[in-house]
């Protein structure tokens, strides 16, 4: 009989506090769903991303990965094997004049997250394109990996993100009321 992997799990614990938001609370806005099986190196990586259903300036992502070496460790009951995933978080905006906003994007997350590993944003911008307003990705990246023993973390981990929505969705309203 098939017992599904600690992803399998955690995908489903995931999808279901999420959907939950999105079909019956009417929190959060689903706009993207990926479950992908990556062929070349056998991994799987499962990702959600949602925005506020009030406010649709930021995009929030949710990646849950698993490699063959965790899979099949898993899988085949490799003796010492701990079975677990990596979580990565992302958040997706349009910001101007990145060189003032970034650092108070880091501020604010941080705040919030209080991360071991510092907040990466990635800033991007279409060559020729006026005028120029710039994509911004911020991810958090976890130091340790997470498995069923997280479990009870995941409504926290999603109230984190709701609220990091909110604060970022202010920061662009009020940032656009600055211009």
């Amino acid at each position: 009989m098939f017992d599904p992997t600690v992803f399998e799990n955690l995908k489903v614990a995931i999808e279901n506090q999420l959907y939950d938001l999105d079909n019956l609370d009417r929190k959060v806005d689903i706009t993207n769903r990926k479950d992908l099986l990556d062929m070349a190196v056998m991994s799987r990586e499962f990702a959600l991303q949602f925005t506020l259903a009030a406010h649709k300036a930021v995009t929030a992502e949710l990646r849950l990965g698993a490699s063959l070496k965790e899979l099949a460790a898993e899988i085949l009951e490799q003796e010492g094997a701990v079975p677990a995933c990596t979580l990565r978080l992302c958040f997706y905006m349009r910001v101007e004049r990145p060189e003032e906003k970034c650092g108070h994007i880091d501020r604010l997350v941080q705040q919030i997250w209080k991360p071991e590993k510092a907040p990466k944003q990635t800033i991007s911008y279409v060559f020729g394109e006026e005028p120029v307003v710039y994509s911004n990705r911020i991810g958090l990246d976890f130091s340790r990996k997470i498995n069923e023993e997280q479990m009870h973390d995941i409504p926290e981990l999603i109230d984190h993100m709701l609220l990091t929505l909110t604060e970022l969705n202010a920061f662009a309203a009020n940032s656009q009321r600055d211009s």
